[in-house]
Formats: C-alpha cells, structure tokens, sequence
C-alpha cells in the first residue's frame, strides 16, 4: 500500500484557527504570537475564515496589507497556511445595502444582521460578491510559496426559505420528476391529506419541517437544501480552480452536536466528491457523567473512519480543542493527558493534522472562554499551552511513520444521510429512541474493542472488498441498493441486519406486500411487526445459552428458510425467533430483531470475528479501555495502543515490535499509565 500524502508535505500539521483581524490594534499580541507558535511546535495556521470586514471594510474597498503581514510572520518560523474564503460572516455593510443576502427561515421570517451562517445560498448578490473576493485571494496569494490549501467558508450549514430559494426548490423538482407532476404526486403520496399539487407554482419548502406531513416532501426539501449548499460551495471555487488548479480545497465537516453522531444536516456523501481534501471539527465530551471515557472513544473513532471513508485517504482535523468548548450544557476542562490521547486517536485513524479552535482567546464575543492555545494570561506555562506544545514535539518525532500512512479494513458498515433524514421524519416507533446514529456507533463499538478496524461506507461505495457488512436500522433501501447487498451476499460476504431495516424505498413509500420480496429471500424471514417499549418494558433474548436484556424495539419473524439463533424469553412471542441466520449463495446473512444491551454485540460479533478469521494489527491481550489501531504504507505498520481509563492497564505483547519515539524494542507485558499512548512499528 502506497502513501497518500494528501498535504504535500512531509510533516503533520499542528496548528489551528488564527484570528489576527482581532488583534490589528495589538501589534505586541501579533509579534507575541510568533514567539508562541515556535515554542507549542506549530507550523500550520487557518486564517481569514471570518475576516471579510478586515478585507473589504466597505464596498469595493479592499485592506490586503495586515494579511501580507500576517502571512510574512507565518513563513519567517517555516510555517504554512491554509487560506480561508470569508464568506461565512459578512460584513454590516453588505446586509444594509443588499438585504437579498439575508436568510429567511421557515416561518418566512428574514433574519437581520449578525450571529453567521446565515446569507441566502440563492443571492445572485452574494454569489458575485464572494467569486470577487475569492479571485482577489487567489491573484494575490495563489501563488505563494507558503500558501497550504484553500478552507472554503466555514461549518456549511442551515436553509433559507426565501422566494429566491422556493424558486430554486421547484425548479430542482422539475428536473428531478421530469416536468411531470404525476411523477412528483405519486413519489409524495399526494392523495394523502389532500396533498395533491396541481400546479408547480403550488410546492413550498415545508413550514416548519417538522410539522409537514408530507414525508417525500420533507425527503426532497433536506435533498435540495444539501443541492443548493453545494452549488454554493461549487460557485465559490470557481476563481480559485481558475487561478490555482493545483492547489487543493477543503471545507470542513462536522458531526451532530451534543450527541456526537454523523452530521444529519447535510448529505456529506455528495459534499466530498466536491472537495479534494475532508477535513472535519471534532469536539467531544470527554469525561462526561453519561458514558466512560472508552465508549465515547469508540464513537469519536466511528466518525474517524466515517471521514476517513468519504475519499478512503487521510483526512485533516481542521478543528479541536486544546482545553474545553464553550457550547455543551457543561464546558469541562480535559483532564491532563486527555488532550494528548484524544489527539493521537486522530492520527490513529486516519488524520494528518491536530489543528484547533482558536490559537488565541478571543478578548470579546462569543468566543472569548472558549479553549484555545494561548489563554487569556498570554502565557506559555500554563497546563494546556504546555500539553499543546508537548503533543507539537511528538508529532515532530513520529511524521515520518505516520504522514500519508492509510488504514485497511475487512469490515464495513453502511451510513446512509437519507435513510436518517426520512427515520426521524417517520411518525412511527419511538420518537426519541430511533437513535440511527447512535445505534451504528453501538454495532461498531464491538470491532473497535476488539481492534478490528471499520470503514464507514455510504451507500454509494462498492462493497467488494469486505468479509463483513453491517447494515442497522437501514429504514430506507432502494431497489438499487438491496441488488447491491444480494450481489454481495451471493459472492461470499456476510450481511448483519437489524429491527427497523428495508420498510420503506427512496421517496419513503412502503413497499407492496410487505417486506420486500427480495429482501425475504437474502434473509430467509418476513418480519411481521415491530414492538416499541415504554422504558419500564423488560425483555430478553436466549442467544447460545445466555440471556441478554431487550431495550426500545423487538421485531416479531416469519421464519422461512433461516436458521433461529436466538429467542424472545418474555411477553405474547416468548420462543419465536429474535436472532437468524440464512445461507444465500456463497455468503451468510444475519437478522437481530431487538435492541440488544452491548454484551450481546460482543458475543454475537465476536463469534464472527472468530469464524472469519479477522485479526487485530498487534497480536496482544489487554482489558476493555485498551484500543490498538494502525496505519500503514509501503510494508510498514504504525501502531497506536492507547489506554482510555483512567486507570493503569497491563498490556501483554505476543509480538516483538519497536517503539517509535525511543527506538526500543518492546515485548511481552507493557504497564499503561491512564490516558497514555505507545506508538509502535512492525
């Protein structure tokens, strides 16, 4: 396997969100800051992400020198940047004298100036004004020497419901139901409510989405709104593909906050194929009271490998925080060694860069207590600047084992944004236990535990390479999408499903006669109804002699042609089949039909693991808590073992390997201290 070495250079990057448009009337704060980049080994900086009123004060008017400035002090320490386009937070100016950039929202109520995020995608104004400013980036800086990539806006997010927008939204539907409202009707289940449209001038984006009955619609409107984002992002670019074709664009990603599960917003599985670099934020709650530090571990991995998945090569972290956010109900402090961990979990799977939320506090707004490298005593002593800079010189020691480094996987499970756009629309189950994001997180949780290494796939990707698939709770499944999974079971792979999967095709209609036909046959069963529990409901599941704990959903089997693996222990189908199996072809399929307490995920999975013969990259044995993960590249292994407890872990090595940063050769029983990391190579 090959290096992929997405930055072109030789070096992680360490660095983060510079601000310095702050900071103009301070000129000690700016020449300060020189002096603390060299002593946290930084050496990569975002800059002007929300600088348009320091780059264009008023209209036509353009102040390029204190970024010249900027940029001079960046390269005088041998760093680069990354240079962001402005148009996340425009100017006071633009929205008084061209109101059409402001968003309206569902209510149709035009928002005024301030917050960000928030200028109409649609405005032919604000189209013109950031291809302008970004020519005027690219003419100026495209060609320097220290120039990284370029960070297009920001967080992309958010809808307008304006009439610029709605006609957009009608024109999108036009296209995609061939200008025939028969198609568009039926797709909508139009009878319904009397919801039939007659004609286009009669489709509105929903008002709130939450309270449209119309589940297509709603389904189209969340598919337009991620169109309309990415047209916007793809006008954006166009001066710099123009003036700088080789340098390359990110934007950054995000997840869903505070639950920190795959970003629902938009449809990132398209948004990448625009990008050339993924970059995301990460922003987990560590040291929560609601999960131990090791299963938030595993779900900050999932997204990783989510990420990593999108253009299957490393990716950035664009953003993190050193300390803490300002943003969680609860704003708490990482625990000293946690910053370190946490970020050579990054490296781990799969991120060429440690980069944060902000380099320096800001004195004002919003942001003023939220983490960064230099606090607000501008001093370099202080806990956080000092585990920054530690973690800065061990990047240095290990870039070479880990720039470019890729992952490999034999197991896959599949993320679709769709499918959870129209299972949360569904008025159905349980309202606030659907959890799709958190469920994938569950399933994956039991491979991470035991290092077997996951790539998140969208239903867009090929599956050929897997011994594995998993698909939970996939509500939504198109005919395209079960020929592909047939496909693959009928050519040797093993298939897992869950309760709630395959009920409804792309535009959210049930299919005909039930479950559909084909997937009867993949999976041997019919799955008859579903039973949603009261959190004071009890269940359980006898599953190889061992009773496991029912929680939220049991779905009730018509059991054809597959094997019973487990059984129902309580209520109207006590004995009826819970877990199954089928042979199809030259592959294996598996059906859980209840939410299962974690055990049960690894028992079930381990006993795949097993039977398939995956293996973990570091032949070792240690407790729950210990994750060893690896990236490789022309013959050679990177290892990361890391210990998320807050206790010391034995760790009993049955292979020799080298570690990384001493040189040492190390085997047999190693002690873990909480929170601490070896990294390895074989």
């Amino acid at each position: 396997m090959k290096r992929l070495n997405v930055t072109n250079e030789d070096r992680l990057l360490h660095g983060g969100d510079y601000n310095p448009d702050q900071w103009l009337t301070y000129p000690d704060v700016l020449e300060e800051d020189v002096q603390l980049m060299k002593k946290a080994h930084t050496n990569t900086f975002s800059i002007g992400i929300f600088a348009w009123a320091a780059l264009e004060p008023e209209e036509g008017t353009y102040t390029f020198d204190w970024l010249d400035k900027v940029i001079e002090r960046i390269e005088s320490i041998g760093g680069r940047f990354i240079l962001a386009t402005p148009s996340g937070a425009r100017p006071a100016w633009m929205s008084k004298n061209h109101p059409e950039v402001l968003r309206v929202d569902s209510e149709r109520r035009k928002q005024l100036h301030g917050a960000r995020h928030n200028h109409c995608f649609s405005s032919p104004y604000y189209r013109k004004k950031t291809q302008e400013m970004n020519a005027k980036l690219a003419e100026r800086y495209g060609k320097h020497p220290a120039l990284l990539m370029w960070h297009i806006s920001n967080e992309f997010g958010g809808e307008c419901h304006c009439d610029l927008c709605q006609d957009n939204f009608r024109s999108w539907l036009k296209d995609k139901y061939n200008h025939n409202l028969d198609e568009l009707n039926h797709a909508w289940w139009g009878p319904f409510w009397s919801h039939t449209i007659t004609e286009w001038e009669q489709i509105e984006s929903p008002s709130p989405i939450g309270e449209s009955a119309v589940h297509g619609m709603n389904l189209d409107w969340r598919r337009f709104v991620s169109h309309q984002t990415i047209d916007f992002y793809k006008n954006e670019i166009v001066p710099l593909r123009e003036q700088t074709p080789e340098v390359p664009i990110t934007t950054n990603f995000m997840s869903d906050n505070p639950e920190f599960v795959p970003f629902t917003a938009l449809d990132y599985s398209a948004f990448a194929k625009e990008v050339d670099v993924i970059s995301w934020d990460a922003y987990p709650a560590w040291h929560n009271d609601q999960e131990d530090t090791a299963t938030l571990a595993s779900r900050v991995a999932f997204l990783n490998d989510h990420f990593y998945n999108m253009k299957h090569k490393p990716f950035l972290l664009m953003e993190s925080t050193p300390s803490l956010v300002n943003w969680h109900d609860v704003n708490k402090a990482k625990r000293p060694g946690m910053h370190y961990l946490s970020s050579m979990q990054m490296l781990a799977h799969g991120s060429d860069s440690i980069l944060y939320f902000q380099w320096r506090k800001s004195r004002g707004s919003s942001e003023k207590f939220h983490g960064a490298v230099v606090d607000h005593d501008r001093s370099s002593d202080n806990r956080v600047f000092k585990e920054v800079a530690r973690l800065g010189k061990a990047m240095e020691d290990i870039s070479k084992n880990v720039v470019g480094y890729q992952r490999q996987a034999e197991v896959g499970i599949l993320y679709d944004v769709e499918s959870d756009w129209a299972l949360k629309d569904t008025q159905g189950f349980g309202l606030k236990t659907k959890q799709y994001g958190e469920t994938l997180q569950k399933h994956y949780q039991a491979f991470w535990e035991r290092n077997i290494a996951v790539d998140v796939l969208s239903k867009e990707d090929t599956f050929d390479s897997y011994k594995i698939l998993l698909v939970p709770m996939l509500y939504m499944m198109s005919e395209q999408t079960v020929k592909k999974l047939e496909q693959f079971v009928k050519n040797g792979g093993t298939l897992v499903a869950t309760y709630i999967t395959g009920l409804v095709n792309e535009s959210d209609l049930t299919y005909m006669g039930g479950w559909y036909k084909p997937l009867k046959a993949l999976f041997g069963i019919e799955p008859t109804e579903t039973d949603t529990f009261y959190p004071s409901d009890r269940n359980a599941v006898l599953y190889n002699g061992k009773s496991y704990e029912v929680r939220d959903y049991a779905t009730l089997l018509d059991v054809n042609e597959a094997e019973t693996l487990g059984t129902y222990e309580a209520d109207f189908y006590k004995n009826t089949s819970a877990v199954t199996k089928h042979t199809y072809y030259n592959g294996q399929t598996f059906y859980i039909g209840a939410r299962m307490e974690d055990d049960f995920h690894r028992d079930f999975y381990g006993e795949l693991i097993d039977s398939l013969g995956l293996t973990a990259p570091l032949d070792a044995t240690h407790n729950r808590g210990v994750s060893i993960q690896a990236r490789e590249a022309e013959g050679r292994q990177t290892i990361f073992i890391m210990n998320f407890t807050e206790e010391s872990q034995p760790v009993l090595l049955l292979e020799t390997v080298k570690d990384v940063q001493s040189g040492e050769t190390v085997a047999g029983a190693l002690e873990l201290a909480p929170y601490e990391v070896r990294i390895v190579e074989k």
